[in-house]
Order: C-alpha cells, then sequence, then structure tokens
C-alpha cells in the first residue's frame, strides 16, 4: 500500500467508531502518532539518497518526541505496522524498535510492546492481523501472537497466542476461543 493509504486506512478505522473528520484530526492523538508513525516509516523504508534522508529524519524524529511528549505515544519508524491500525486512547503506549504488528489491530491506552527473554528466548513479538490489545497490556519477548486474538486488560503476556483465542491475566492465559470478533 501507498503512504496515502495507509493513512486512508488509519482514518477509514478511526470513521468507523464514530468520529467525524474535525474530531479526528484536531482531537484524536492515537490519530496523529499513527500520521506521524506512517510518515517516518515511509521515510525510513522508501528514502535513501543522502542529505534527504538524513534531513527528513531529523525533521521526522521531532515530530515523533513531540508526540511522545504531548500524548504519551511511542512509535519509532522502524516499527512494522499494517493498515487500518487504531489507538482507542492516548498515553502510555511504547512500541520497541523491531515490533510487527499486523493488519486491522487495535491498541488501547497503557500498552507495552517490549523486549524481553534471555539468550535465544530473548525478542521482540510479532502480532498478527485482527488483534485486540486491551489497556494496561504488557506483551514481551520472542513470542507470537496470531491472528484473531484478543488481549485482555492488565494481562501479561509472554508466550505464544494462538489464533482465535482469548488471553487474560498475569501471566497471560487462554480461557476461551472468541477472539477478537466483535472488538475489532
Amino acid at each position: 500500500m501507498t503512504l496515502y493509504e495507509l493513512i486512508q486506512s488509519d482514518y477509514n478505522k478511526y470513521k468507523k467508531y464514530g468520529a467525524n473528520f474535525f474530531v479526528i484530526l484536531f482531537f484524536t492523538q492515537g490519530f496523529w502518532a499513527t500520521c506521524q508513525y506512517r510518515f517516518a516509516n515511509y521515510v525510513f523504508r522508501k528514502v535513501k539518497l543522502q542529505p534527504f534522508r538524513l534531513i527528513f529524519k531529523c525533521i521526522l524524529f521531532l515530530w515523533q518526541k513531540f508526540i511522545e511528549i504531548t500524548c504519551g505515544i511511542s512509535i519509532p519508524a522502524s516499527v512494522e505496522i499494517g493498515h487500518s491500525f487504531y489507538i482507542g486512547h492516548f498515553g502510555g503506549i511504547i512500541f520497541n524498535k523491531d515490533a510487527v504488528i499486523g493488519d486491522n489491530c487495535n491498541v488501547a491506552q497503557n500498552v507495552t510492546i517490549g523486549v524481553s527473554g534471555l539468550g535465544e528466548k530473548r525478542g521482540v513479538p510479532i502480532i498478527g492481523n485482527n488483534v485486540y490489545i486491551a489497556a494496561n497490556s504488557v506483551i514481551a519477548g520472542k513470542i507470537v501472537i496470531e491472528d484473531d486474538v484478543l488481549i485482555g486488560a492488565c494481562s501479561l503476556v509472554s508466550s505464544d497466542v494462538k489464533a482465535g483465542s482469548t488471553a487474560i491475566g498475569v501471566p497471560a492465559l487462554v480461557v476461551s476461543q472468541n477472539g477478537s470478533k466483535g472488538y475489532i
């Protein structure tokens, strides 16, 4: 997808939840962070010609820091996020620079996707498509969260979660096979 198509898919996801253009553009910090990320990721992946790459990266880094300070959302340019990404509430959202997040995912406030583990098990999660990550959740380690998964509020996920599951708790355990349908 092109940069424009990615931003349009994110915008359409916000519209799906009932917000209008004015509200999304001026009052939705999650959309601000997502737009900033899309531009930064585009430069990170596509712009190779110096000095343009350096200039754009510096400008986008300052924009990212502004978003982090004002919104509490940290999405580095190197993160891989699919289309139709939605951040439900601002504040306390931190993604590791190597995180991979699939298409059509929702993230609530105070979510961390980070590095954890020792030796060969040290790494960052890979998150599939149509995943809902509820408030105050931490997903850490070299794990795979498959498609259509629901991560419940206040959960610590440090092991793989199979497709269509609902995981909750500390450490997170699969409690049902209902998945994220109805939450996305």
